[in-house]
């Protein structure tokens, strides 16, 4: 009984070493942009997707970011063409019905520039991805009725859809085979 509770202890003990933070969904977005005929940017969004950031400094130096997107809430602002990113060729979401990014690292370079790297997982084939990042704060939540540190993220970055089996038929003039990422987003830890 005596080692239940004291790796019951522990487990609490280390949870609560690591600050969770919260993501503001109203102001935080997952686009990806490709280029469309080679002449002109075309983006799109997921509108569902879940977000878990933890660390143990105050400034975040230890971040972990994990992001799961559901694939099928893709948003091109066309109901034809986001039934095509759904189908088989593209992202294909009755097989893979989400994509996942997890941080490996997060370091500073300068003022409020980081370096990103992790890995991110798109029908099932995992990459590894390095990410720019700015972050803004952490600073207090200027209501003064909210006691929380917030911070704001910007991450950008570039894959290439052929690597992961995304519309291999589909030409790149046609369709850029390279996909910016830009994920912005507001956190925030309550005191």
């Amino acid at each position: 009984m005596k080692k239940v509770f004291l790796i019951a202890a522990l487990t609490v003990l280390s949870m609560s070493l690591f600050a969770q933070w919260t993501v503001d969904k109203g102001q935080s977005k997952i686009t990806i942009i490709v280029t469309h005929h080679g002449i002109s940017e075309l983006d799109g969004y997921f509108k569902k997707y879940d977000v878990s950031l933890t660390a143990k400094q105050d400034d975040l130096s230890d971040a972990v970011f994990e992001i799961t997107i559901e694939a099928g809430s893709i948003n091109s602002d066309l109901e034809m063409r986001d039934n095509s990113l759904k189908g088989e060729d593209l992202f294909n979401v009755a097989k893979y019905p989400t994509l996942h990014f997890i941080s490996t690292s997060f370091k500073k370079k300068q003022g409020n520039e980081y370096s990103m790297s992790g890995n991110i997982t798109i029908k099932g084939i995992t990459k590894p991805i390095n990410l720019d990042v700015i972050m803004n704060g952490p600073v207090a939540n200027p209501n003064k009725n909210v006691k929380a540190m917030q911070i704001g993220i910007k991450a950008t970055g570039k894959i290439k859809r052929s690597d992961f089996n995304v519309g291999v038929g589909l030409e790149s003039a046609f369709v850029s085979d390279e996909v910016q990422i830009r994920v912005t987003g507001e956190f925030s830890k309550n005191l």
